[in-house]
């Protein structure tokens, strides 16, 4: 079963919470975060990423970054901008990117549960990332950045959530990249008790963005042997069905050796290669790629042979591409490591991917379809770890619109 529990959440006013909001700290350089900082002392950056208020050059790591991510926090509260609620609640948090909207329920889960694989996880963690994020958990006392869960969707869930959100928004804002973020809360005892009892009858929950958070905050947990509200970490979770998972392209340096012509040919031996006169290639279906190469694009359709395998990680088209392009063609052996290998997420576009091409600095692109969600769920549930760069998921969860203090 799968556990949630509500929470008195740290937030900010209404009246300060789209200056306070922040995107995640992962997603932004330091270079970013103190350009999107600059000049408002509020930015939820200055607690994500408090080396933007160091002397330059400081390391990430230090010490000190975690000492000013502490005393920054600690301002923002003793100042009033960030406010604990006076009893534990569920919230829903939506996000609105252009035609696409979801809604999700900001709760507590539990790390027991993530120990025991009732919290299913599809990526394996860097442990710089995972110390990073854990000492700035214990620094602070709080989780400062929701994990992303998926949940297989309830229509009762669906029906609550439906009739909260008919009301006005406690807080309601656009960010500057154009996400609208709405939240509310949800106090009542009747509905609280629906929704642990709901959720009750999931056997699992999916971490979809997020496993070097909740890594985290399953290691402080596991350090403060469960004191306080450690046992818990913060998570907003939507219905599989509302979730926008956009692809994750690749750019690669040079071609092996390889001449183009070379290049191509070995291509058509992995399946269908065409040549496309409309430019660029979306690829419209699971097992087709975009190839972008000397001004031109490419469709790849792999052949169906290829895709059987014997779990559902390697017949992902990520997998394909690794296994018998990257790989087999372009002697990429490990896509963590290589420096001939570079990730452009989806929301970059296409665009992306053709001008590092044009320019020369790169050989060739890979414009890839989109791993869908119940490939993913289906790779979590066989205990199985996806490709690395295999999903995007926008929009992203702003950080320091909840707090959850342990």
């Amino acid at each position: 079963m799968a556990r949630i529990k509500p929470f008195a959440a740290l937030r900010p006013r209404a009246d300060v919470a789209a200056r306070v909001s922040a995107p995640p700290y992962d997603v932004v350089t330091a270079d970013e975060a103190a350009r999107l900082a600059g000049g408002n002392p509020l930015s939820f950056l200055h607690v994500s990423r408090a080396e933007i208020d160091l002397p330059a050059g400081v390391d990430a790591y230090a010490p000190a970054v975690y000492a000013r991510a502490r005393e920054t926090f600690h301002r923002l509260r003793a100042e009033g901008v960030l406010r604990q609620d006076e009893q534990p609640c569920f919230y829903l948090y939506r996000l609105v990117m252009g035609a696409h909207s979801q809604v999700g329920l900001v709760a507590t889960v539990s790390c027991e549960d993530y120990l025991q694989q009732a919290i299913r996880k599809h990526e394996l963690t860097r442990p710089d990332k995972e110390t990073d994020r854990a000492r700035h958990i214990a620094a602070l006392d709080a989780q400062t950045g929701p994990a992303f869960l998926v949940y297989p969707a309830l229509a009762e869930v669906d029906k609550l959530v439906a009739r909260w959100t008919q009301s006005p928004p406690q807080v309601d804002f656009t960010a500057e990249d154009g996400v609208r973020h709405s939240t509310w809360t949800i106090a009542e005892a009747v509905d609280i008790r629906f929704l642990e009892n709901a959720f009750a009858s999931i056997p699992r929950l999916y971490i979809a963005d997020g496993h070097h958070r909740s890594a985290a905050a399953v290691r402080v947990f596991r350090e403060r042997d469960g004191a306080g509200h450690s046992a818990w970490f913060l998570a907003v979770l939507f219905p599989h069905t509302q979730v926008r998972i956009l692809p994750y392209n690749r750019l690669v340096k040079d071609l092996n050796g390889l001449t183009r012509e070379a290049f191509l040919a070995r291509l058509s031996s992995v399946g269908s290669l065409d040549p496309v006169s409309a430019r660029p290639v979306v690829p419209d279906a699971p097992g087709t790629v975009g190839i972008y190469l000397a001004g031109r694009w490419f469709k790849l359709r792999f052949a169906p042979q290829l895709a059987v395998a014997p779990t559902p990680a390697e017949r992902l088209d990520v997998a394909l591409l690794q296994r018998h392009v990257l790989d087999a063609i372009l002697g990429i052996r490990d896509p963590r490591t290589s420096h001939r290998l570079e990730f452009v997420g989806g929301i970059r576009g296409l665009a992306a991917l053709e001008r590092p091409v044009d320019a020369g600095q790169h050989a060739c692109a890979f414009a890839l379809s989109p791993t869908r969600i119940e490939d993913l769920l289906a790779v979590a549930d066989a205990g199985g770890v996806m490709p690395p760069k295999s999903t995007w998921f926008e929009p992203k969860l702003r950080d320091g619109l909840f707090s959850h203090l342990i």
